[in-house]
């Protein structure tokens, strides 16, 4: 077996370099002053950004190219991740973090695909770097690869095509039941903020609160608030007095501005609800909202500091943390159980969404979410957390929100002017258990169907990794490729292949 091999490879086949069997382009970016978007010039593909399942979408296009990728060529991201594959479908410009393998000697693009997909881990293993992880064009030109004859090239992709197609109709299956809960999600959604999944609760209760108890029952919970946090600080005014006006005197808490009223034009493209439930704004439930820490954190640190990355699927998720050591921050930012946070900046569909902090680990918030600070007394958490959640609130969010180049905003004084539907606290801790009943079930789906997902990607690269062992291919399918006519050795295809690099390297060094 050739040394730096991975494996024994079948009769006929050779293990070969990169180099040795394909044409390699090494990236290059042209000149900014070259690029445009109205598709001037060639597309320019920068990035595993302009991939999709096969083939890239350009988003710009150049006019000075440097490096050129023909059709057919196979792209390949070599920083920023290392690995990504596609097929080039048209004569382009590459930039710096792609590479193009063109096939030579008659071996098919889609050959070549799948052989790099087959090796994306072991050559994204290779990359290095700090800030991302990048692969150097030598690395590349020598990564080791398997080379059969051509029939069995042609046998190999038919037979990862015919397989694949069974597989994406399955994986195509487990999306649309995905969808189809998206869907139900919020058709829950919709009859819980409506009052129909608490409505026979309330007409089993006696005593419930009016309208009218309930907007005085929100005016009174505002102002014990607020007196509670004058109290709190006049109490630090003296502490401060106490210690000789040692560091910066403590600011006294300003009092929570009326909101107006929803509008009777707002009201009507709402949801109807029952009889004594009222739409209000926010922000009248709340003692005000707070961004984030804007510090820098470090990647190793004494608490947390929580990003909107970390916010999936309405819940926070403990991984790619970051980390602060500043007590001023920690005691300015630290979250609290029961923390509803909002993220007021991200990408056009992911801005706006929430979780809940239950108190997991100590921890903080970064600047790109907001501190919804609501008064428990008048909101369950959880009740705020689904309704923001809601496809009312993301129609609204949608309307209000700030696009930029490719980001979206929503500040924190349109957050407070948020339509909400306001039920009694206790009517809103049954409407989160009816909601909780409804989506268990779904959430037991949901992990069926991502682990389902998750064992036909693994099959995907079982498929692939048989291929390029030379186990796809049953004793017909090898049969038949071997007695093709034009079946001969891989050592016969690479002195082939060699020739056309010579005149390959003969042409351009005339062309100069």
């Amino acid at each position: 077996m050739k040394e730096g091999a991975l494996y024994e490879l079948p009769g006929g086949w050779v293990w070969t370099n990169l180099e040795e069997s394909f044409d390699i382009v090494l990236g290059q970016s042209p000149p900014s002053s070259s690029y445009n978007l109205n598709g001037s010039g060639l597309p320019f593909y920068q990035g595993k950004s302009e991939f999709s399942n096969v083939y890239p979408t350009p988003k710009k296009w150049c006019t000075a190219p440097k490096k050129i990728s023909e059709k057919g060529d196979v792209l390949i991201s070599v920083r920023a991740p290392v690995g990504p594959t596609n097929i080039c479908s048209e004569k382009s410009c590459i930039g710096r973090g792609l590479a193009a393998i063109r096939p030579l000697g008659g071996i098919e693009t889609f050959f070549t695909l799948y052989m790099m997909r087959a090796f994306e881990n072991i050559i994204a293993g290779k990359g290095t770097g700090t800030t991302f992880s990048a692969i150097t064009g030598d690395k590349l030109k020598k990564f080791e690869v398997p080379l059969p004859p051509l029939p069995e090239q042609r046998a190999i992709v038919s037979k990862i095509e015919q397989l694949f197609s069974d597989l994406d109709n399955g994986i195509e299956n487990f999306k649309k039941a995905q969808e189809q809960l998206k869907i139900y999600r919020q058709a829950v959604l919709k009859k819980a903020f409506e009052g129909e999944l608490t409505k026979k609760w309330r007409e089993e209760q006696t005593g419930l609160p009016s309208a009218e108890e309930l907007l005085q029952q929100i005016k009174g919970e505002r102002e014990k608030h607020y007196q509670k946090q004058l109290d709190g600080w006049e109490q630090n005014v003296k502490e401060w007095e106490y210690e000789e006006n040692k560091g910066k005197k403590p600011t006294k808490p300003k009092k929570t501005k009326e909101l107006f009223p929803l509008t009777e034009k707002e009201l009507a493209e709402l949801l109807e609800l029952p009889e004594g439930k009222f739409w209000l704004k926010l922000g009248m439930l709340t003692l005000n909202v707070e961004y984030g820490t804007s510090a820098k954190s470090k990647k190793e640190g004494k608490i947390p500091v929580l990003r909107m990355g970390n916010i999936q699927n309405n819940c926070f998720v403990w991984n790619d943390l970051v980390y602060t050591d500043d007590e001023d921050e920690i005691n300015k930012y630290l979250l609290k159980k029961g923390d509803v946070l909002f993220n007021r900046t991200n990408s056009p569909e992911l801005v706006g969404k929430t979780a809940i902090y239950n108190g997991e680990k100590t921890a903080i918030f970064a600047g790109y979410l907001i501190r919804i600070n609501q008064i428990h007394s008048l909101v369950n958490p959880n009740y705020l957390n689904y309704f923001l959640n809601s496809y009312t609130a993301k129609v609204h969010g949608n309307t209000v929100k700030t696009d930029g180049v490719n980001q979206s905003n929503i500040n924190g004084e349109k957050l407070k002017n948020y339509p909400f539907p306001y039920f009694s606290l206790l009517e809103q801790h049954q409407i989160v258990s009816e909601i909780e009943t409804r989506l268990s079930i779904c959430d037991k789906m949901e992990e069926t169907i991502t682990e389902s997902l998750q064992k036909a990607e693994a099959l995907r690269q079982s498929i692939l990794k048989k291929a390029f062992e030379g186990k796809l291919l049953n004793e017909k399918e090898l049969e038949e490729a071997r007695n093709a006519p034009d079946w001969e050795p891989a050592e016969k295809l690479m002195e082939r292949i060699k020739a056309e690099k010579t005149n390959i390297k003969a042409k351009n060094k005339g062309g100069k």
